[in-house]
C-alpha cells in the first residue's frame, strides 16, 4: 500500500520510514525534494512489556510520528523470512518455503516482497499486531521486510565484481550474513550471538562451508558496529581483508555521517 495525495496543496514533500521489531523501533524523515535525511531517532522497548503499549507510548512521546507525510514505509525487522528464486516461487504455497528454516503456525500470516530486478522473492511473516496498530495511526502505508532492502542494496553494490564478497550486518543480539557475487545471492542467513566469540565462530564456519578462505575473502561489516567494538576487533584478527563498509558517497548525498548510515543502512535505503 502506498500513500497517495493528488491535492498539491496538501502535499508535505516528506517521507516517513519506520523500522520496527519486537525490541524497539527506529525512524527517519526524508525530504522528497532533496532526498536528505531531516530527522532520525531510535526507541528501545522494555522487555516483557506489551509491544502495542510501547508503540503507543512512542507515538505520544514523538509527535513527529503523527504529522502528515506523502509517503509512509514500515519495515518489519525480523528473520522470519527466506529468499526464493522466481523460477521456484508459487504464491499459493508461501508457508511451505518458510517451514524449513523457521517455526510456522497455521494461524500465521504470510506475505512476500518482490526483490526487483533480481528475479527472487522474500517470503516472510510480518508483525500483524504492529500493522494493525499502525493502521489506526495512518490512513495507509507500504510495508516490507527489512531484509528485502538489505539484500537488494548489497546486490547492487556487487555489480561487476566477480569475486565473492561477504557482508555482515550487525544488530544488538543477532546479525545477518550475506554472500554475493556480481549481483547473485549466494547465501543469506541470520545468527543469534551473545559474545564476540559466537560472532566470529558463525562467520568462520560459514566461510568454511562455502570454501571461502579467510586469508583472501573480502568481509565488509555494517550495521551497529564500529572499529572499537569487540566484534569488529575479533573479526579483524581472524580475517585478513576485514573492514567497515565504505558508505562515504551515499552518506554525503543524504547529509549524514558514514557511521550513522552504516547503523541505519536499511532505514536510510528505504
Amino acid at each position: 500500500m502506498v500513500v497517495t495525495n493528488n491535492d498539491i496543496t496538501q502535499k508535505t514533500y516528506k517521507k516517513l520510514s519506520i523500522q520496527v521489531s519486537l525490541s524497539g523501533l527506529s525512524f527517519c524523515v526524508f525530504d522528497l525534494f532533496t532526498n536528505k535525511v531531516l530527522h532520525t531517532a531510535e526507541i528501545a522497548f522494555e522487555k516483557n512489556k506489551v509491544v502495542e503499549e510501547q508503540l503507543w507510548r512512542s507515538f505520544v512521546d514523538n509527535s513527529i510520528l503523527t504529522k502528515p507525510y506523502d509517503e509512509i514505509v514500515v519495515l518489519h525487522n525480523n528473520n522470519l523470512n527466506t529468499f526464493v528464486p522466481t523460477s521456484l516461487f508459487d504464491a499459493d504455497f508461501l508457508a511451505s518455503y518458510l517451514q524449513y528454516n523457521t517455526k510456522v503456525f497455521e494461524t500465521d500470516f504470510f506475505t512476500y516482497d518482490v526483490v526487483f530486478p533480481y528475479e527472487m522473492n522474500n517470503i516472510y511473516v510480518p508483525f500483524v499486531n504492529i500493522n494493525n496498530f499502525l493502521l489506526d495511526q495512518y490512513e495507509t502505508f507500504e510495508y516490507q521486510n527489512a531484509n528485502s532492502i538489505l539484500v537488494k542494496q548489497l546486490l547492487d553494490l556487487s555489480k561487476n565484481k566477480e569475486e565473492k564478497q561477504v557482508f555482515v550486518h550487525v544488530q544488538k543480539e543477532h546479525f545477518e550474513l550475506i554472500v554475493v557475487k556480481n549481483q547473485q545471492l549466494i547465501l543469506f542467513n541470520s545468527f543469534q550471538y551473545k559474545t564476540p566469540e559466537d560472532f566470529i565462530y558463525y562467520i568462520l564456519f560459514t566461510c568454511e562451508q562455502l570454501q571461502l578462505n579467510p586469508e583472501t575473502i573480502l568481509v565488509q561489516i555494517l550495521g551497529n558496529c564500529s572499529e572499537d567494538d569487540a566484534c569488529f576487533k575479533i573479526a579483524f584478527q581472524y580475517i585478513r581483508n576485514c573492514s567497515l563498509l565504505d558508505v562515504t558517497s551515499k552518506a554525503s548525498i543524504l547529509e549524514v555521517t558514514p557511521t550513522a548510515l552504516r547503523n541505519h543502512f536499511i532505514l536510510y535505503h528505504s
